[in-house]
């Protein structure tokens, strides 16, 4: 299923975490911290959001840090997505 985001909103992918520290413990997914990094997926067009014109600075295909609480976790297909506005968007990572 294609997912096509509108306004401002940008959908991105948590990106899997390491399941050892560095020491060599293995983790649980409880004691799991909730990733902060992701990949885009699908950005929608932009515009005039709110009354503020808004330009659409993420592409598809980058990895991302978003606020750590932000935005709507979506399952679809078996996949979980997160449809975050770009503003929770703190950088992106090369």
């Amino acid at each position: 299923m294609k997912v096509q985001p509108l306004g401002d909103r940008v959908v991105i992918k948590n990106l899997e975490t390491e399941e050892t520290t560095k020491g060599g413990i293995l983790l649980t997914s409880s004691a799991k911290e909730k990733p902060q990094m992701a990949e885009v997926i699908a950005v929608g067009p932009g515009g005039l959001v709110d009354g503020k014109e808004v330009k659409m600075i993420v592409k598809p295909g980058q990895k991302v840090i978003y606020s750590k609480y932000a935005g709507t976790e979506v399952k679809l297909d078996d996949e979980e997505i997160i449809i975050v506005r770009q503003s929770d968007i703190l950088a992106t990572v090369e």
